[in-house]
């Protein structure tokens, strides 16, 4: 059976990371694969280092007259029976015909984009409630979490990156956007002079935050990573990891920390407040708490005791229900079951 997957966006996130981490974790796994996919150079070496052969679109606004039609034409050269489309932009694409339409949805998505799809895929059961709350089919509606796995990276010389060897160094993964609310950690480093601060991500409040960092008096102690593609050996490399995001359906941060032996703390939104035990896995802290977010990185930072809990509890939670194994199997079973019956009409 071959799968045609879709990915209509062109920038550095989370979605997207794990659009290339899912794919080459299917083909290693021997599913047939084809891509259609924007232009991005990293993840084209990526796809072709996995052989799964990728076209290149411009999955445009509704002007687009071409890419629907481009990836009908793969669809039929590598007789897909599924397709499987990554967010909105892409839905918009994805033709009908003789295969399965399947929407991967890691947010609370606009779901007029996916009318007439076969199936939705959810990757946490709030997610998946809601798009039932929608009026989706019961029997069409799916979890299927993220994976994670440890790294193989060493760690990352602190030295290279002006940071002493042995001062505490906090971690700070996402886009440099409101929502990962990156000025919260920037206000808790403020508290907590003894300590560094790794921030990996691009965005368009770089230059915002980084006046703020200037305005704490903190901006020695930061260092703005920009885009990383070693993002496992950050993990290994720092002590704590700060994850304070405002809105955060998932949190696969929480999930990458488990899978790399780092403590997280992170605001109490809604993926984190599903995915975290506070006290066993990690801890909680109100949204825009800064003290609050603080406080707990001193915490784990003086308790040995409570950071080595932490990480065992994280690495039970990540081998039992996120590994790569596990969640590669249920796409195939997924993809299996709906290529092998009747599309949607």
């Amino acid at each position: 059976m071959s799968v045609l997957q879709l990915l209509g966006s062109a920038v550095d996130g989370g979605a997207e990371t794990y659009f290339t981490d899912l794919t080459r974790a299917l083909a290693a796994a021997r599913t047939d694969q084809v891509a259609v996919i924007r232009a991005h150079a990293v993840r084209q070496s990526a796809l072709q280092d996995a052989h799964i052969p990728t076209t290149i679109a411009r999955f445009g606004s509704q002007l687009d007259l071409f890419t629907k039609g481009k990836i009908r034409q793969v669809a039929r050269v590598s007789e897909a029976k599924v397709l499987l489309a990554w967010m909105n932009r892409a839905a918009s694409h994805a033709p009908q015909g003789p295969w399965a339409r399947i929407g991967r949805l890691g947010g609370y998505y606009d779901l007029k984009y996916y009318r007439g799809f076969d199936a939705l895929v959810a990757n946490t059961p709030d997610i998946a409630a809601w798009v039932l709350a929608q009026g989706w089919p019961q029997d069409r509606v799916h979890y299927i979490p993220n994976f994670a796995e440890a790294g193989s990276l060493e760690m990352v010389d602190r030295a290279a990156l002006d940071t002493p060897a042995d001062v505490p160094l906090l971690l700070s993964m996402g886009r440099l956007h409101e929502v990962k609310a990156h000025d919260i950690s920037l206000q808790a480093l403020a508290l907590i002079p003894e300590a560094y601060l790794w921030i990996a991500g691009t965005g368009p409040l770089e230059a915002e935050l980084k006046a703020l960092a200037q305005s704490l008096g903190v901006s020695e102690r930061v260092r703005f990573l920009g885009w990383r593609n070693d993002a496992a050996a950050l993990y290994r490399t720092a002590d704590a990891c700060l994850f304070p995001s405002r809105f955060e359906p998932l949190g696969n941060v929480v999930i990458q920390c488990w899978a790399n032996s780092l403590p997280v703390i992170a605001a109490a939104s809604q993926g984190p407040s599903q995915l975290i035990t506070p006290g066993q896995d990690g801890l909680l802290v109100p949204i825009d708490d800064a003290p609050a977010l603080a406080a707990a990185a001193r915490r784990v930072l003086a308790e040995p005791a409570l950071r080595d809990q932490m990480v065992q509890q994280g690495l039970i939670r990540m081998d039992g229900e996120f590994s790569k194994a596990a969640v590669v199997a249920q796409w195939q079973a997924l993809f299996a079951h709906y290529g092998d019956r009747p599309c949607a009409p």
